[in-house]
This record gives C-alpha cells, sequence and structure tokens, in this order.
C-alpha cells in the first residue's frame, strides 16, 4: 500500500531518496500515466520510491473560485489511479494561499528536497509552478544542481497530430465524443463514488437511482447519458457492467443546486447504498432541461430510456488501453 502525504511541512518522507514526477493529474489521461510510469521505472532503476505529486484542489480552482473549472475526476479516483500505475507515496498538496504565495525556489526546497530527498524531478511539457507560475523546467534544473538531483522533462504524448491533454478531454466530453475521450484516457470515461440517498423521488416515478455526489466540483459534463454501471456483482471486480440511462446535472425541474449523478439501472431490483460504484459514459442522449410538470418530465424519461437500451445494445463496449 502506498503512502499519502498532504502537506508541505514535515520531516523526510524518503529519506533514501525518490523520484518524483509532478502534474495535475485530472482525469489521468494516456500522457499522464505516460509520465509517471517514467517516474516510476527511474526509481526502480534506482532503487528509491516512487513519488507522484498533485495538489487539492488544483490550483486553477483555487483562483477561480467563483467560476471553478470543470474536473474530470475526484481526488480519490487520482489516489487509486496514481497508486494503480506503481507511485509508492502519492502527494496531494493543499493548495491554499500559503501554498500559492511560496516561490518556485522555496517549493524546491521543502518539497523536493527537504521532504522527498528528491534524486529526480520528472515533468510533462510546459509545466510550471510556484509563486505567479514563474518556475519552470530551467528552474527545476538551476534549484536541481544547489540540492542534488536532476530534472527532466519528458516528450508531449501526441494523438491525432495534438498533445494529448484533460483540455481536449473535457471538449470531447461537451461535444457528447466519447469515442475521442476514451482514446486520450486509454479506456472509458467514468465517474465513481459511493452510492448516496436522494430525494427518492426517482422511484416514485418508476425511475429509482443510484446516486453519486460530485464533492462539490463542477463536473466536465451535463446532460442525459447512456451508461453502464460497474461494481454490481457481488464481486465489484468481475461483475458485468449494467446498462443503465443516467442524468448528471442539478434537476432544474424538482429545483435542485448540487450537481447529481443519478444512474437508473435497467431491470435492476437491489439496494446500492453506500456501495462503491462506477458509471461508465457511453452516448449522450440529450441537454438537461427544465420542464413545466412532472407528468411531462416522466414521459421524456421514458424516451430516454428507449434511447438508451437502443444504444448500448448497439453498442460494443470499449477495453482499457496503456
Amino acid at each position: 500500500m502506498s503512502r499519502l502525504f498532504r502537506d508541505v511541512d514535515g520531516g523526510p518522507l524518503c529519506p533514501n531518496g525518490s523520484v518524483v514526477c509532478i502534474g495535475a493529474f485530472d482525469g489521468l489521461h494516456l500522457g499522464h500515466r505516460a509520465l509517471v510510469r517514467h517516474a516510476v521505472a527511474r526509481s526502480r532503476a534506482l532503487g528509491v520510491d516512487a513519488v507522484a505529486l498533485s495538489f487539492e484542489p488544483l490550483p486553477r480552482e483555487f483562483f477561480a473560485r467563483d467560476a471553478p473549472p470543470p474536473r474530470l475526476s475526484l481526488a480519490r479516483a487520482k489516489i487509486e489511479g496514481l497508486r494503480g500505475l506503481g507511485a509508492d507515496v502519492v502527494g496531494l498538496l493543499r493548495f491554499d494561499a500559503k501554498l500559492s504565495a511560496m516561490p518556485a525556489e522555496a517549493f524546491v526546497e521543502a518539497v523536493l528536497a527537504q521532504r522527498l530527498q528528491a534524486s529526480e524531478v520528472w515533468v510533462g511539457p510546459e509545466f510550471r509552478f510556484g509563486h505567479r507560475r514563474a518556475g519552470d523546467i530551467h528552474t527545476l534544473h538551476r534549484e536541481g544542481e544547489r540540492h542534488g538531483f536532476v530534472a527532466g522533462e519528458i516528450e508531449p504524448l501526441l494523438h491525432g497530430g495534438e498533445r494529448v491533454s484533460s483540455t481536449r478531454i473535457r471538449q470531447a466530453l461537451v461535444d457528447g465524443d466519447f469515442d475521442v475521450a476514451a482514446r486520450l484516457l486509454g479506456k472509458p470515461y467514468a465517474v465513481s463514488g459511493r452510492v448516496v440517498r436522494g430525494q427518492q423521488l426517482g422511484r416514485t416515478l418508476g425511475y429509482p437511482t443510484a446516486n453519486l455526489r460530485f464533492g462539490g466540483k463542477v463536473p466536465a459534463l451535463r446532460g442525459i447519458y447512456a451508461t453502464r454501471v460497474h461494481g454490481i456483482g457481488s464481486d465489484p471486480d468481475q461483475g458485468r457492467p449494467w446498462p443503465s440511462v443516467s442524468s448528471f446535472g442539478t434537476r432544474p425541474t424538482v429545483g435542485g443546486v448540487e450537481p447529481l449523478l443519478e444512474a437508473h439501472l435497467f431491470d435492476f431490483d437491489g439496494d446500492l447504498y453506500g456501495r462503491r460504484i462506477e458509471v461508465e459514459f457511453v452516448a449522450r442522449l440529450r441537454d438537461e432541461e427544465k420542464f413545466p410538470d412532472l407528468p411531462t418530465l416522466v414521459a421524456q424519461m421514458h424516451r430516454d430510456a428507449d434511447d438508451a437500451r437502443r444504444i448500448l445494445q448497439q453498442h460494443t463496449p470499449r477495453r482499457a488501453t496503456a
């Protein structure tokens, strides 16, 4: 089991040295994975810990609190993904006013040199850090000479002639192009979480749902979707994905405010409260709408369910890649 830390301050975490990779890792797409795998491979060659270092909230969320940018994934999914790629230590630093004001050189000394005893530091293309984003790969080279580590930048990973990025994936999701999103992610786009109790209005309308909150973050997509739900069987790792239709939004017809992912599993009768599930998005059906009354809403839900069943019957599940 890898270790998790949240704070800049504290004693050394890797007394024998480490290889560190740094990034936002939102969505953990193929470019992120290439960076993490490179750092893990270097750490194994040197016989030291592999450290994946990120931030929560993400810096762009901290600086745009009134209109935060969409997120592809939540912190838990990021941690689990980094651990799955071989990180021995995951750093999810609390990005706050203090950290945002820290000069790049001070960050290098406090985190990379003192806490992590870095032997190597690896970043992606155009990486910036520190107060006013003044630090870059040249800063890391210079500070590395002071503190005894080497720094490197991996080559950008291209798809279709363009760099793989979280921005491209967010746009693909907005466009409803889940095939492009899956190719950039290396797997179908999905949101995971623990099923919580909602208003249970769907049950009274004939459409009971498994509800997932998005941690107060802004989701990268909103609307009605054909989906598959993973983690339903007695063995969540082996059970087949369950066909479903899902709404991701604020439920304007019933006065909702918080973004909520509601998945209606077709022909399912069971209790999922408290279980961790993963909702895989297959196709976009329509935008979220505000209906004049509940009967109109229910009529549209029938049409959505029929459309989702038809699409899922024709859709071949996509397998994860690298």
